[in-house]
């Protein structure tokens, strides 16, 4: 019999943005400089540097409310190179007023590899998460509704998250595109 690992119990990662100063406050408070933020009607895009992370050098993210996702793409160092496109958080995402975002992270993610896949990540830590009283009933059913929504349209539109965007009227702008890795 093989034992399950352990879930990283914890509370919904909160972030904050503060437009105006240019800053990113992560869920454990560190404030890292935002090299530009762009507000669209969808959303919210943000570019930062990620420095000192072993994995990824720099990161862009879209916020988009209206679909309860988070769309980032990590540039990693040349010594690591994950099979993804694109990482999708699911959660509440939206202004805070004056000029601030705030992101509340509902634990399940999505791995998007154009062409070919989505995985579903971290349903363990939602359902743990639920069980812990961190998630209410409600907020995880939603994680779950919004989860499903988008693999479906992603699958649909040839496992391409930019087409199920573009088949709802919106186009993301990115300073690089991923590159997808060859198989």
């Amino acid at each position: 019999m093989t034992r399950a690992a352990a879930v990283d119990l914890h509370k919904p990662k909160v972030e904050y943005f503060d437009l105006a100063a240019l800053t990113n406050t992560d869920p454990k408070g560190n404030v890292r400089q935002v090299e530009e933020y762009r507000l669209e009607p969808f959303g919210l895009y943000m570019a930062r540097p990620a420095p000192g992370h072993p994995n990824f050098h720099y990161l862009e993210s879209w916020f988009l409310p209206g679909l309860s996702l988070r769309a980032t793409i990590f540039h990693f160092t040349q010594q690591e190179r994950w099979d993804q496109d694109y990482y999708l958080d699911i959660g509440e995402f939206g202004p805070d007023g004056d000029g601030h975002w705030r992101s509340v992270d509902h634990y399940l993610d999505i791995l998007v590899r154009t062409g070919r896949t989505s995985v579903l990540l971290d349903v363990d830590e939602l359902l743990a998460a639920h069980a812990a009283g961190y998630l209410d009933a409600a907020a995880a059913e939603r994680a779950v509704n919004v989860a499903t929504t988008a693999i479906e349209g992603i699958a649909s539109h040839g496992h391409s998250f930019e087409n199920w965007l573009a088949a709802q009227g919106i186009t993301l702008d990115w300073k690089q595109p991923p590159k997808p890795v060859s198989n």
